[in-house]
């Protein structure tokens, strides 16, 4: 049951009482999956009682210098590895789009931090025109 947050773990044993003896990575993915879609759809400074919790304001990114790709993907790669624990990011890139299309693509390679000998999880986040953020495994 390590594998999920605290308040999966209680649901989860409200409606199974029993315990697991080994952990599922598939479950720890999931998990992680749901918790970074929250972090990355939350704009920084709009949790009181952690100001760097979430990421920056996306939607004017198209209108800022290239440079600014290397800052969103530092900006990605301190608030995953400062707000979800189960992940040891190995790296953050960004995908370029097909022209024309308006959204942002960054690609997240880490590991799970209690499975290190396992492969490496690969997520990819598409940010739409809106600001939107989705995050897929």
């Amino acid at each position: 049951m390590r594998e999920e947050r605290l308040l999966e773990r209680l649901r989860a044993w409200k409606e199974k009482s029993g315990r697991r003896a080994e952990e599922d990575s598939g479950r720890i993915v999931e998990s992680v999956l749901r918790h970074l879609t929250r972090i990355l759809n939350t704009k920084r400074g709009n949790v009181p009682i952690a100001e760097d919790y979430g990421i920056p304001d996306l939607t004017d990114f198209l209108s800022l210098p290239s440079e600014s790709v290397n800052e969103i993907e530092r900006s990605l790669r301190q608030v995953i590895q400062r707000y979800e624990p189960r992940l040891k990011v190995q790296r953050v890139s960004f995908v370029p789009s097909e022209a024309g299309d308006l959204s942002l693509r960054f690609e997240i390679v880490s590991r799970l931090a209690t499975s290190p000998k396992k492969g490496p999880v690969h997520f990819q986040t598409i940010v739409d025109a809106n600001g939107k953020v989705s995050v897929v495994g």
